[in-house]
């Protein structure tokens, strides 16, 4: 008879955050004097500059699912997907808060692999795991709050965008709702995460003129649409423009999907979206990417009548 794996209700609360504070080692420092193990971690922010706070919540049947994506993948999109957030103000990560809600019979291999899948992400971008909680629920989510700092009066912001602005973007576009969309038809593992940006974003910081910033998060259209009506702006977007991995469009083809419309709609790229003055000296891909350390492209300019021109038309509700 095969031996019954253990579960969080074998362990109970206390146990499994030890078991936590040994994944996530000691991260006491002049920047968190207390951690882990007390009521409460203490922050102790530098005079110079502005903390800049981001919290998401990733939840079973929603945002992720079991079988389809291993713990270890579920803990490090987690806090990946929050430190786009930071990347997108030009923030360095500080610190993160994880809340992980669970049933009592989640078993433990599971619990493992999510704080070591979390834990890996946190030591990869220098953001150790301070604290959180811990409950039972019904179903699994991890709710992460993520904490970072930018020189005072320079965090980057969504507002700020004037017509005539230049629209850029890193890296490429649609890989990501591509790679979601195949695990889901043919039932296999989802191991892509996203990178959040966090080299560029501090690099954007720094570059004078910036306008706005913004991560792509839930498409092109949506999140540019967030960008524009800050200011009641519209944009022009020439699709040719947009990155496109390579072999992206035939791989649409064979799932019957239209390439331009995934890149535009499918979301979960995590890429920065961002705006230049097209007078500046920065507003070049080729000098904007050695700067940031990643490819970016030119894919449009702001407009002065509101609407977004050049992109396919998504219907209201439209999901893939």
């Amino acid at each position: 008879m095969p031996r019954r794996e253990s579960t969080l209700a074998d362990l109970g609360e206390a146990a499994l955050i030890r078991r936590i504070a040994r994944r996530a080692g000691h991260p006491e420092s002049a920047t968190w004097p207390q951690a882990i193990g007390d009521d409460a971690a203490i922050l102790r922010p530098r005079k110079t500059e502005d903390l800049v706070l981001s919290t998401d919540a990733q939840v079973e049947g929603v945002h992720f699912r079991f079988g389809r994506e291993s713990p270890r993948t579920i803990g490090r999109r987690a806090l990946a997907v929050n430190l786009s957030d930071l990347a997108a103000m030009g923030a360095r990560p500080v610190g993160a808060l994880l809340s992980l809600c669970a049933p009592a019979e989640l078993t433990l291999s599971v619990f493992d692999g999510l704080v070591a899948g979390f834990v890996d992400e946190a030591r990869r971008f220098d953001c150790p795991l301070v604290g959180g909680n811990l409950s039972k629920a019904r179903e699994c989510s991890l709710t992460v709050t993520v904490v970072g700092r930018v020189k005072r009066g320079q965090a980057l912001r969504r507002k700020g965008l004037r017509p005539g602005d230049l629209l850029f973007v890193t890296g490429e576009l649609g890989a990501a709702a591509l790679a979601r969309l195949r695990a889901d038809r043919s039932g296999g593992q989802l191991r892509r995460t996203p990178t959040p940006r966090i080299k560029a974003g501090l690099a954007l910081a720094r570059i004078t003129g910036i306008r706005a910033c913004i991560d792509l998060s839930d498409g092109l259209a949506t999140d540019l649409g967030h960008l524009l009506e800050a200011r009641g702006l519209g944009a022009e977007i020439d699709p040719c423009r947009l990155p496109t991995p390579r072999g992206f469009a035939a791989a649409c083809a064979r799932l019957g999907l239209d390439a331009t419309t995934l890149q535009v709609a499918g979301g979960e790229d995590y890429e920065l979206l961002f705006g230049l003055p097209a007078s500046s000296t920065w507003a070049k891909p080729g000098r904007l990417g050695e700067r940031l350390g990643v490819s970016v492209s030119q894919i449009g300019h702001v407009l002065r009548q509101p609407g977004i021109r050049g992109l396919p038309k998504i219907p209201a509700g439209h999901h893939f």
